[in-house]
């Protein structure tokens, strides 16, 4: 996509809003939606106030709301200052979703965060019509599923809506900066450290120790990509249908946060942080 990297984007993020059916898209707006899959009960219905960024707003009466459930690039500080492609876009496209409507939010699993910000699930309303707010941030591109999404059913239509958005290299998926992280890459994935990113890549082993699983790509636990998962968690994988003993030989797709512990590492909480991705 041209443009993407905030710079000369009118024409392309126009594009992608109708295609979301937010602005000139008739036929989107007459399409029957799904039944949200994502979210508790109805927390509050209100007026966005203004947005902040691509996945925080403030209601009229001066409530702060962080999107749950999903991952958008940061907005640069200033101009001159790089960093992660596409933080404004994200912005205008939840901007475009929730100013002039209705939005109601649902309850997520954690009610707040850190900062006493409402942590939900948001839909805009207009006209009778709800359109999911994560849902549709993420069918356009503009982000991505996060670590820890709660519901296993809302997981896995997060989780199809990304892979359609990144199959179509729509928004993020048009920029390498976003690209697949090889597993059989440590410095590759190495590089990235600090970073919420996908990995990708075929598991070599399985090994139990002490109160870890360890998945391993690699021979060389020091330099080798690694996965692990706490032996409490165990349960939560097997359950949704992700056996951490049965991965070795598999291909799948990590996401989460890159951290060093020797080699490149990540350490799967939820079972919707792994995808197998032989199965698609």
């Amino acid at each position: 996509m041209v443009g993407w990297r905030d710079g000369g984007l009118a024409a392309a993020l126009a594009a992608q809003l109708a295609a979301m059916g937010v602005v000139g898209d008739a036929a989107a707006q007459a399409r029957p939606e799904r039944a949200m899959r994502c979210g508790g009960e109805v927390v509050a219905r209100a007026s966005a106030g203004r947005v902040i960024d691509g996945r925080t707003l403030v209601l009229e009466d001066g409530r702060e709301v962080r999107l749950a459930a999903i991952e958008v690039p940061p907005l640069a500080q200033t101009q001159q200052t790089g960093g992660a492609p596409g933080g404004a876009a994200a912005k205008d496209a939840l901007a475009a979703l929730v100013m002039g409507a209705e939005v109601v939010l649902r309850r997520a699993e954690v009610p707040s965060d850190r900062y006493g910000r409402l942590l939900a699930y948001a839909a805009s309303v207009r006209d009778g019509l709800e359109r999911p707010a994560q849902a549709e941030l993420i069918a356009g591109g503009f982000a991505r599923v996060a670590a820890r999404v709660g519901s296993r059913d809302c997981a896995m239509e997060l989780l199809a809506r990304e892979r359609a958005a990144r199959a179509a290299k729509l928004g993020l998926w048009a920029d390498s900066y976003y690209d697949l992280l090889a597993a059989d890459n440590p410095a590759g994935v190495l590089a990235q450290r600090d970073r919420f990113a996908l990995v990708e890549g075929k598991v070599l082993s399985v090994r139990e120790s002490g109160a870890t699983i360890y998945v391993n790509f690699g021979r060389r636990w020091t330099e080798d990509f690694t996965v692990t998962i706490l032996k409490r968690n165990e349960r939560k994988f097997v359950a949704a249908g992700v056996e951490p003993k049965r991965l070795a030989g598999r291909l799948i797709r990590v996401r989460g946060w890159i951290e060093e512990r020797g080699g490149p590492w990540i350490e799967p909480a939820y079972p919707e942080q792994i995808e197998l991705a032989d199965r698609e």
